[in-house]
């Protein structure tokens, strides 16, 4: 191709081409441009390679240059990299294959013809092989978000899965990502490759910017990973491979941290596996993932539903619910009065008729839920059954039931600030007992009450499931501040720091945007008490946590002995206790939430 410029100093630039006002012209520029890319060894090789790489981003749907090659030109280029190291070092062409792989991964995301086009121009052989990190962490992230597009698609999913290797390599990427990451590039702070700290940072530089960006590129490479491997769990084939016991073991902690947004992570890979029969069995023998599923489904977790979905699945196959029963009836009834959540209308009413069919459904012996389940189930029923008697209730009597029920609730008030908690659990459960059903304010700040209660009494799971209560019944779901606060220091008990942790922080969130004017007074100040709980969290629930423990922490440029980021003791945190935060139960019953006498301090006095 001849030199198309004077003043550019490379012949055939790309950029030259694209300048070209004739179409005709310019399509045949572009044509030979990819035809003989691979096989030029001229300096500057990366400058178009990144400039096909910002168009791919910005117009993925665009059917020019997949057209003219673009597919077979980027594929010869990973296969060129990988067998010429000589080239690969020389210039900057380090980048290429990098860019190749996203440039494939962009074009093939949004169209499945794209896909096809790239099936047929050879791409997947090239990205497995950046599959099998015969390059670096940095390559494998942008060959399986490629395999990840192209297994997504009926008309390419056969082509990738004829490949049986892809599926065991994305299997362990997902689980050895974050060590990966952490041990070739964020823990030796001097030792970082350059042209990593310059794909993290787009040349910024600067080690916080590289460090922050390096747990959001972990945190893609495994959550990419596992939306490979969803694809082949889609189809009940891949399940044996797929369901192996120590994977299954570990998809409930691949949550991808706070750095994950748009990914389910583990539970979207779960919950596929559960709408099969098949994978069913292998996930009810599991018991560290049947908890998992328990803890996330009562959660303030974005992926909430996922896990409600599967617990539901499990309890309605009749050869798996004996065996899940005792953990999830009481996890379903916890959540029995939730209406929506996020897209998921009445879900409440689906979870009380998949425990009754349960119930119904379970024979005797063997396959029979135990008796404590049936108890809880037929006592969830008789409180709806209450609901619907209420309906036809005179609304003096009504209006009778909800005085009864604060007059003993004021009395359990009284009995907290006396220190007599177990006296004052008693007493909320009363006036749960009096309280009429449609009285869901009323309930929430019970529920919330005596969860407070069970904290003091160091019962965790019990306060859990009472916060949880209040939380389901408040509107907005999962909103009502004081029932997070105290779901989040019961987690906290338990050793659970990535459901305390999203607890604490959507506390801060609506604590922040109170309208109570007890909760305003210092100008929405966080709580140093929940700064300190989300802190400690934050630490236990860190993407690299287990690989900073195994590897021995980060160190530092010029002082390899030295750690940088080491993690401290929390003994000196506590959780906020009764005296932090004043009489820690509520007094609110009725409509007058905003505007009621207070007989007791509000849970923030000291704020």
């Amino acid at each position: 191709m001849d030199k198309d410029s004077p003043d550019c100093p490379y012949p055939g630039c790309f950029f030259c081409v694209m300048k070209e006002g004739n179409p005709s012209k310019r399509r045949s520029s572009l044509l030979k441009f990819f035809r003989e890319l691979p096989s030029q060894d001229d300096d500057g090789q990366v400058l178009p390679i990144s400039g096909l790489w910002n168009t791919a981003m910005a117009h993925p749907n665009d059917p020019e240059f997949i057209e003219l090659g673009i597919f077979e030109c980027m594929s010869a280029l990973i296969w060129k990299g990988l067998k010429n190291r000589r080239w690969l070092s020389h210039d900057q062409n380090i980048y290429i294959p990098y860019y190749a792989a996203h440039i494939i991964g962009s074009y093939s995301m949004n169209m499945e013809e794209f896909a096809e086009m790239a099936v047929h121009a050879g791409v997947i052989p090239a990205l497995i092989e950046l599959l099998r990190g015969r390059l670096t962490w940095v390559e494998q992230r942008v060959a399986v978000r490629a395999l990840g597009h192209l297994a997504t698609y009926a008309a390419t999913f056969p082509a990738v899965s004829s490949h049986g290797e892809i599926l065991e390599l994305s299997m362990q990427l997902a689980a050895s990502s974050l060590e990966i990451v952490y041990t070739h590039f964020y823990q030796f702070v001097d030792r970082r490759l350059s042209y990593h700290c310059d794909l993290l940072t787009r040349g910024m530089g600067g080690v916080e910017m590289e460090s922050r960006k390096a747990e959001e590129w972990a945190s893609q490479l495994q959550c990419w990973s596992l939306q490979l491997i969803n694809c082949f769990a889609f189809k009940p084939e891949f399940l044996t491979t797929i369901c192996k016991p120590e994977f299954l073991a570990k998809l409930p902690g691949m949550w991808g941290g706070l750095v994950n947004e748009n990914s389910p992570a583990g539970i979207g890979l779960l919950r596929t596996i559960c709408h099969h029969k098949f994978g069913r069995g292998p996930i009810s023998s599991s018991s560290g993932v049947i908890d998992a599923l328990c803890n996330i489904a009562r959660s303030s977790d974005d992926w909430q539903y996922m896990a409600i979905d599967c617990l539901l699945w499990l309890l309605q196959d009749t050869s798996t619910c004996h065996k899940v029963s005792d953990k999830v009836v009481p996890t379903l009834i916890d959540l029995a009065e939730i209406t929506t959540l996020g897209d998921h209308k009445k879900l409440g009413d689906s979870i009380v008729s998949v425990l009754e069919e349960c119930m119904q459904s379970s024979g005797t012996g063997r396959n029979s839920i135990s008796s404590s389940a049936k108890e809880e189930i037929e006592e969830l029923l008789a409180a709806r059954q209450r609901l619907k008697w209420e309906k036809n209730m005179p609304k003096e009597d009504l209006h009778i039931k909800h005085a009864a029920a604060l007059v003993v609730k004021l009395e359990g008030n009284s009995l907290f600030s006396s220190g007599d908690i177990s006296a004052a659990t008693s007493k909320y459960s009363e006036a749960l007992a009096l309280c009429p059903m449609r009285s869901k304010k009323e309930r929430v700040v019970l529920y919330s009450n005596r969860a407070q209660c069970h904290l003091l009494l160091q019962q965790p799971l019990a306060a859990i499931s009472d916060a949880t209560r209040a939380l389901c019944l408040h509107s907005p779901v999962n909103r009502h501040a004081r029932s997070l606060w105290r779901r989040a220091q019961a987690y906290d008990m338990l050793g659970l720091a990535k459901e305390s942790l999203l607890d604490a922080i959507l506390f801060i969130n609506e604590f922040s945007q109170s309208a109570d004017p007890d909760l305003s007074l210092r100008q929405n100040k966080v709580p140093d008490y929940a700064e300190r709980l989300v802190k400690k969290q934050m630490r236990a629930a860190w993407l690299f946590r287990e690989a900073s423990v195994k590897h021995g922490g980060v160190q530092c440029e010029g002082d390899a002995g030295d750690h940088c980021g080491q993690e401290t003791e929390d003994s000196e945190w506590e959780t906020a206790s009764e005296s932090d935060m004043g009489n820690d139960v509520e007094d609110d019953l009725g409509d007058d939430f905003e505007r009621k006498d207070r007989h007791v301090k509000t849970l923030m006095k000291d704020m």
